[in-house]
């Protein structure tokens, strides 16, 4: 199973206002053209501010689906959204929460991933879209995107595939492992599934 990456994007942390004070973050990315490197840690010239919570190797990527964006566009009343609007570093056409399990390998252009774990959301993505308490909304609605841990480095490029070359065999994905997580009712035997794979 394959879906198409339709944006690449990186970014440099810089100041930004959250909650009314002056924090750094790497949550702003521009789509580049051409094929970039996929290293270990991170995809070249892209960057994170707080490396406690973002970044490393086992958070070199963060993919979102875009099958995701008419929710978020009536939502945020943006039509077309922004490039790297929730701060991810590949948008791809397909691959939804629902759809993908954690510990999932992938390949990503030329490199080979992992799906870590899924996205949880901070106040700058609030700040981001300039919306109040949308950091609750964003991970209320889960629809959160995931990180990608790094295999084998390699290269990658608009245009390129996102190919599924292993599912795990627990069948736990990313959206049904954000509501054992985060509802009221905590699933331990999904979170326990999850916490072993591959």
């Amino acid at each position: 199973m394959k879906a198409k990456i339709l944006e690449v994007c990186v970014g440099k942390p810089r100041d930004m206002i959250v909650n009314g004070q002056t924090e750094r973050s790497g949550i702003h990315k521009s789509p580049i053209t051409g094929s970039v490197a996929l290293g270990l840690a991170k995809l070249a010239g892209d960057g994170q501010a707080n490396l406690k919570y973002r970044g490393g190797r086992e958070k070199a990527v963060y993919v979102y689906s875009a099958d995701y964006y008419p929710d978020w566009q009536r939502v945020l009343g943006k039509d077309p959204l922004e490039p790297s609007q929730f701060g991810q570093n590949l948008t791809v056409d397909g691959f939804p929460d629902e759809a993908v399990h954690i510990g999932d390998r992938f390949r990503v252009g030329t490199a080979l991933m992992e799906v870590a774990q899924p996205r949880i959301p901070c106040a700058k993505i609030a700040a981001r879209v300039e919306l109040e308490d949308f950091s609750n909304e964003f991970l209320m609605a889960g629809r959160l995107g995931y990180y990608l841990y790094t295999l084998k480095t390699g290269e990658v490029q608009a245009g390129d595939s996102m190919e599924r070359v292993r599912a795990a065999a627990h069948g736990v994905t990313v959206a049904k492992l954000c509501r054992s997580v985060f509802s009221e009712a905590h699933d331990l035997e999904v979170i326990k599934l999850a916490l072993e794979f591959p």
